[in-house]
């Protein structure tokens, strides 16, 4: 007996697929998102001391799921405020770096820049430090051409120089009893005269 002879399966090729598969789209989308987020997020942490530089990307109006077209907004977006941002640190990063090169000019000859302050905020830095070309001794000084570069120590105190002492004030119907027995002349002491 002949054993049939089996003829090769056709192979199941998946159906062709017209158009995007929109999970993969997304996913990509998403991990884009994230990367630029994150990028932002350490621009904003490396520019810290300086301030006025707007970090915040539009975003939809309250929760939602988005679509393909709202996450690529929101994408471009992003892309859009790290270029600025970027910019502007770029320009800010110029100046602090000629306020620096001032300073070194101002350290090594102060008669050169007379009355030129320059601030910490002006280099980058915080706090209320800055330095400032002066004369020496006044009017003397300036006179005399003796300038100097004065390097502040910093902010001022809140409470100014420290309190002074202060005689505690006292209440007013006090007040009007004292200055009503300093205006009443005493009466004279009687002396009792002794005799001998």
């Amino acid at each position: 007996m002949q054993q049939p002879t089996l003829l090769p399966q056709p192979t199941l090729e998946p159906p062709l697929r017209i158009g995007t598969d929109e999970g993969a789209a997304r996913r990509s989308l998403r991990g884009q998102i994230a990367k630029l987020e994150q990028e932002l997020a350490e621009m904003f942490s490396s520019a810290y001391p300086r301030v006025g530089i707007e970090w915040s990307v539009a975003g939809s109006d309250g929760p939602q799921v988005l679509n393909l077209a709202n996450l690529e907004e929101l994408r471009d977006r992003l892309v859009n405020r790290l270029e600025d941002v970027r910019a502007e640190l770029r320009e800010r990063h110029r100046a602090e770096l000629a306020n620096r090169r001032l300073i070194d000019r101002m350290l090594d000859d102060p008669a050169a820049h007379k009355w030129i302050q320059v601030s910490a905020e002006d280099v980058g830095a915080r706090g209320c430090r800055h330095w400032h070309s002066l004369p020496r001794h006044g009017i003397i000084g300036m006179l005399l051409g003796w300038w100097r570069v004065r390097i502040s120590s910093g902010c001022p105190l809140a409470g100014g120089r420290g309190r002074q002492a202060v005689a505690p004030k006292l209440p007013r119907s006090q007040r009007a009893n004292d200055r009503k027995s300093a205006q009443t002349p005493q009466a004279p002491r009687c002396r009792i005269p002794t005799t001998r």
